[in-house]
C-alpha cells in the first residue's frame, strides 16, 4: 500500500513539479514562468495584490519593454495593441478633429450616464441603423455614455443581481478582471471547439439557461478568433433567451464585418429586439474601435431603461462620468450617413489589410484553420511549428527577438493559471495577431515572422 502511494506520488510531483503546483513543463520555460508569477503575484505590500493590475495587452508591452520597445517604438511592428490605425489615410474616411472647442459647459461636472445631445446622437444611430420599419424605437433614456468600453462592463457588472453569468473561451482579455472583481454573480466558462470554427450555436445558449445561466456575456464580433456570429443565428439566440436571460453584447468590432461585401452594414443584435424596454439586452459599442479613436475613451451602453438608469447612476462612485468637451465633440461623428459611408471606408481598407496578412502566412507554410469573417484579429494556430515555438508564450518571447509584438492566446483563456496546468490550456498554441496597424508594420511583423521560422528551421521557406 506504501509502495502503491509512493508510485502515485511521484507521478503527481513530476507532473506537478512539486507542491507548489508548477508543471515540469512549466518549470522547463522561463517564459511560462514569468507569466505564472506575473499572474499568481506576491505580497510584498500588505494591500496589494499585483495580480489585478495586468491585462494580456499590458503584459506583452511590459515584456516588449525589456528589451527596448518603450525607447524606440519606431523601430517595432506591434501587431499586439487591439487598436486600429488612428491616422487620416482611409480613402472615404471622414477627417477626425485635430482641436476640440471646450464650452463652459464642459468645464462642469458631466451627467455621470452622459449628457443629452450624446446620448440621442446614439440612439438617432441605432434607429436609423437597427430599428428601420419597428415600432419600438431608443430614445435617449435608453443610452449611456461611459469612459470606454472596459468601464461600460464594470458599471454593468457592478447592477447585475445574484446570477450565474455564463463566458465564452476564448474571449477578450479584459472580461477576466470584470469577471473577478464583483462577488454578485458566479462566472461560468463556456468553451467553443476550434474544429467547429469557434461558433456560438444557440443549442449551447439553451443548454446554459437550462443549467440556471441567468446572464451571458459574449463579444461579437468576436475578439480573439476574428469570427462573428451573422443576423439569422443572432436573431435565434435572442429569441431562445427572451425572457430568461440577460445577453451583454460587446458589439465594439461591429464595423469591421467582411461578410456583406464591405457594404458598410453593422451587424448588431439591435435588430432583432422586439422591444427595446422588455428585451434584456445591453449593447456595449464607442468611438474606440469602428471610428479610430481609443484615446477619447468614449463608449456607450445601449440597452432598457431601467438597466440604462442603474447604469448611469454607478458610475457616480465607479468612474465619475465621460469627458463632456469629446462628447460634444462627437455628437456630430455619429450622423447615421457619415457613419454608414465611414464603415464602408474602414471595411474596404481592414478587408485589404487582412487578405495582406492572410497570404503572407499562407506562403510562410502557416495552414489557416479559416480565413477571419470580422474584427482585426487573427487567431493563429502554432501546433505545427518545431516544439520550441509551438506555444503562444514561447513564440510570443521569439518574435519579441525580432522586434515585433503579439498575444499569447493563454490571455484569451479566461483565468488560467488559477484553473489548470498553462500547457493544457485550448488557447496554448494559439497567439492572437492584429491587423489593425498600418500597412508599413504588418509588413515589417510579417518580415519577423519569417526570421523566427528561418532561425527555428520551421516550413521550408517559398
Amino acid at each position: 500500500m506504501v509502495a502503491g502511494s509512493q508510485k502515485l506520488d511521484d507521478a503527481t510531483s513530476n507532473a506537478t513539479g512539486g507542491s507548489n503546483g508548477t508543471s515540469q513543463n512549466e518549470m522547463g520555460s522561463d517564459i511560462h514562468k514569468k507569466f505564472r508569477e506575473a499572474h499568481e503575484g506576491h505580497k510584498a505590500h500588505a494591500g496589494l495584490d499585483p495580480s489585478r493590475a495586468s491585462t494580456g495587452v499590458v503584459w506583452t508591452s511590459e515584456r516588449a519593454y525589456e528589451h527596448g520597445f518603450m525607447d524606440h517604438p519606431e523601430e517595432w511592428a506591434n501587431l499586439g495593441q487591439g487598436a486600429p490605425e488612428v491616422e487620416d489615410d482611409i480613402e472615404g474616411s471622414f477627417k477626425r478633429p485635430t482641436s476640440i472647442d471646450i464650452t463652459m459647459t464642459g468645464r462642469e461636472y458631466g451627467p455621470t450616464a452622459g449628457i443629452k445631445p450624446m446620448r440621442q446622437a446614439v440612439a438617432d444611430l441605432y434607429n436609423a441603423h437597427h430599428r428601420q420599419g419597428k415600432e419600438s424605437k431608443y430614445s435617449w433614456e435608453n443610452v449611456c455614455i461611459v469612459p470606454g468600453g472596459r468601464a461600460g462592463l464594470i458599471r454593468i457588472a457592478a447592477v447585475l443581481g445574484n446570477a450565474y453569468l455564463g463566458f465564452f473561451i476564448p474571449d477578450y482579455t479584459a472580461y477576466n478582471e470584470m469577471l473577478s472583481l464583483f462577488r454578485n454573480f458566479a462566472a461560468i466558462p463556456i468553451p467553443l471547439s476550434k474544429e467547429d470554427k469557434y461558433h456560438i450555436h444557440a443549442d449551447k445558449i439553451l443548454d446554459e439557461i437550462k443549467r440556471g445561466t441567468s446572464v451571458i456575456l459574449t463579444s461579437n464580433p468576436r475578439n480573439p478568433t476574428g469570427k462573428m456570429v451573422g443576423s439569422a443565428a443572432l436573431a435565434e439566440i435572442q429569441d431562445m433567451s427572451r425572457n430568461r436571460a440577460t445577453l451583454i453584447m460587446d458589439e465594439f468590432y461591429g464595423g469591421y464585418n467582411y461578410t456583406t461585401d464591405c457594404d458598410g452594414t453593422v451587424i448588431s443584435a439591435a435588430d432583432n429586439i422586439q422591444d427595446v424596454n422588455k428585451d434584456d439586452v445591453l449593447i456595449i459599442d464607442g468611438l474606440t474601435k469602428r471610428f479610430r479613436l481609443p484615446g477619447w475613451r468614449v463608449a456607450w451602453v445601449v440597452g432598457p431603461k431601467d438597466f440604462i438608469k442603474a447604469i448611469g447612476s454607478c458610475g457616480s462612485y465607479l468612474d465619475g462620468g465621460c469627458n463632456v468637451p469629446f462628447q460634444e465633440a462627437a455628437v456630430k461623428m455619429l450622423e447615421p450617413n457619415n457613419v454608414r459611408k465611414e464603415m464602408k471606408a474602414l471595411q474596404h481598407h481592414f478587408r485589404d489589410k487582412r487578405d495582406y496578412v492572410v497570404k503572407r502566412l499562407t506562403d510562410m507554410g502557416f495552414e489557416l484553420d479559416y480565413v477571419p469573417d470580422s474584427t482585426f484579429y487573427l487567431w493563429l494556430n502554432l501546433e505545427k511549428l518545431p516544439e520550441a515555438i509551438n506555444d503562444g508564450l514561447n513564440f510570443f518571447q521569439a518574435c519579441l527577438e525580432e522586434k515585433v509584438i503579439v498575444v499569447p492566446g493563454i490571455f484569451f483563456d479566461l483565468n488560467p493559471s488559477r484553473r489548470r496546468d498553462l500547457f493544457d490550456s485550448p488557447c496554448h498554441h494559439f497567439v492572437r495577431v492584429s491587423y489593425g496597424p498600418k500597412m508599413d508594420h504588418l509588413k515589417a511583423g510579417m518580415d519577423g515572422f519569417e526570421r523566427v521560422l528561418k532561425k527555428h528551421n520551421a516550413f521550408p521557406q517559398k
